[in-house]
């Protein structure tokens, strides 16, 4: 059985969602439905009471108060739209037949149409008769459930108990409330048209539930798939580049995290591959370094067998100087490979520039030879910064400074020259010291310059491979000088070489 995907799991997990949200749903509108029919049936059931509501606005007017409709018998007779408690109505003028004590001004307040009085009584009920004045006693009959409240929202008459949930009819006069007409809710939906009403509106419920969940569904499978497709394409590239496959990339699109996720894939098996690529160009070299001794040391030997040379003084030198070039290429190549936490210098106070000039006098004459002059005053004993002291290894520094005189010898023009400048910098990280090497021609290629430091590289094209050294002096000097916390890097000199500035963080010291 295949293990589920993550795509697939969060789909499972959305629909499960879903499907309790779509219960949870239905459940809570079904249940809303029957709670909220009763009352809503009661609001249309009371709005449709208005002439109600205008015969105890006409009562109300002649009495002033609601005392005589506390009595239940006259309740009952202005339900039934017996108008003879209020008042009558004649050419838009109301008359109290009982209580003459209606204002004069009060026709003029009569809704307009007020003058077709009597209403039209409402019809007749089962089990009703007129002369009996009975109401019929289902307590889901309207005249069970109709009521009267004061200004004050407490019961004159009709329905009691709790009416909070009751529709409310407010009755006025002259802007003023004067009473409400209230209706309770139903306090059952048992009959069929009720259950059919509320089997049709589940029904639609469950349906609109239903369609929704599908279309929820649809949408979860496919920004599922358009969501974790980048990760199901990364797992897949770094499966290829753990089986080798160093050129496989991922296709990224948008900008969001995947798509930086994607990137940095992309980035990462770019700098492998290059790395990989580096590393069989440095096995090639090294071959290609390591042959050149070992294919002379092997004709010198191989002559001395065949008798076509002796063995005297000169082919002991010269094969002395096979064995000590080899094993000085085996050291290079030794000390590059070490990395800077590898290349961890014996910290003690040094004093950088005594140490140059350590190195140049131990070259000054080979310089003299080439005719390569040297131009340093910024670094002599009489230098603003000649007392400026780093936390290093001395040793491993000579080093550097020798390997940088030696790529100056190498590879600088005979006649040329060579001017080292120091300065100290201020920097967010502290005081540095900073050291530009700069030759004369010839000067690398631009494209060249980033490879500089790396291990057995040669500008050819500028640099004569068979006046140069092993190609690992620079990559040493970038090794030990990252060790001691520092920079180094390549650039056109202004004298038409090269230019090597070297940056070593100062320490406490004085």
């Amino acid at each position: 059985m295949h293990p589920l995907t993550l795509s697939k799991k969060i789909f499972l997990a959305l629909a499960t969602l879903l499907v309790v949200l779509l219960l949870i749903f239905a459940g809570f509108s079904i249940f809303g439905l029957k709670r909220g029919l009763g009352p809503y049936v009661a609001e249309i059931e009371i709005r449709r009471m208005d002439w109600l509501a205008q015969i105890l606005q006409v009562h109300y007017a002649g009495r002033g108060n609601w005392d005589r409709l506390r009595d239940v018998e006259a309740w009952h007779r202005i339900e039934m739209g017996d108008i003879g408690l209020g008042a009558s109505v004649t050419d838009g003028v109301a008359n109290d037949a009982a209580d003459r004590r209606l204002p004069p001004w009060y026709a003029r307040q009569l809704p307009p149409g007020f003058g077709n009085w009597p209403p039209p009584p409402p019809p007749p009920v089962a089990g009703f008769f007129e002369g009996a004045r009975e109401l019929p006693d289902s307590p889901d009959s309207v005249y069970q459930r109709l009521g009267l409240l004061d200004a004050a929202g407490k019961p004159v008459a009709g329905a009691t108990g709790d009416l909070a949930d009751a529709a409310r009819l407010p009755l006025r006069q002259h802007g003023r409330t004067i009473g409400y007409l209230v209706l309770s809710p139903l306090k059952g939906l048992e009959s069929e048209a009720d259950r059919a009403f509320l089997a049709r509106q589940s029904g639609f419920v469950m349906l609109t539930g239903v369609a929704g969940l599908i279309f929820a569904l649809a949408m979860s499978w496919l920004l599922a798939r358009r969501w974790f497709a980048p990760i199901d394409d990364l797992m897949q590239g770094a499966e290829s580049v753990a089986r080798g496959r160093l050129g496989t990339r991922v296709p990224v699109r948008g900008s969001d995290e995947l798509a930086l996720l994607g990137r940095t894939f992309n980035s990462m098996a770019e700098r492998l591959d290059t790395i990989d690529a580096s590393r069989r160009t440095w096995l090639a070299n090294a071959a290609h370094e390591l042959r050149t001794p070992l294919a002379a040391m092997r004709a010198e030997i191989e002559a001395l067998q065949d008798g076509v040379r002796s063995f005297d003084d000169k082919t002991a030198l010269r094969l002395h100087r096979q064995v000590m070039r080899l094993a000085q290429l085996v050291d290079d190549l030794r000390s590059s490979m070490h990395e800077a936490e590898d290349q961890a210098p014996v910290r003690a106070p040094v004093f950088p520039l005594t140490v140059l000039a350590e190195a140049l006098a131990a070259t000054r004459a080979r310089f003299e030879q080439r005719g390569i002059a040297i131009e340093a005053p910024g670094v002599g004993p009489s230098s603003a910064v000649w007392e400026t002291v780093v936390d290093g290894d001395s040793r491993q520094l000579h080093q550097v400074f020798g390997n940088l005189l030696e790529n100056t010898l190498s590879y600088t023009d005979a006649g040329g020259c060579l001017r080292i400048d120091a300065s100290v910098a201020e920097t967010a990280d502290g005081r540095r010291l900073v050291l530009r090497f700069d030759d004369s021609a010839p000067c690398p290629a631009p494209q060249d310059m980033p490879r500089l430091f790396d291990r057995l590289f040669r500008a050819e094209a500028s640099r004569d491979r068979a006046s140069g050294g092993s190609g690992l002096g620079l990559s040493i000097c970038r090794t030990i000088v990252e060790a001691h916390g520092g920079g180094i890097e390549a650039s056109a000199s202004p004298l038409g070489g090269l230019r090597i500035t070297l940056v070593l963080p100062l320490g406490g010291h004085a």
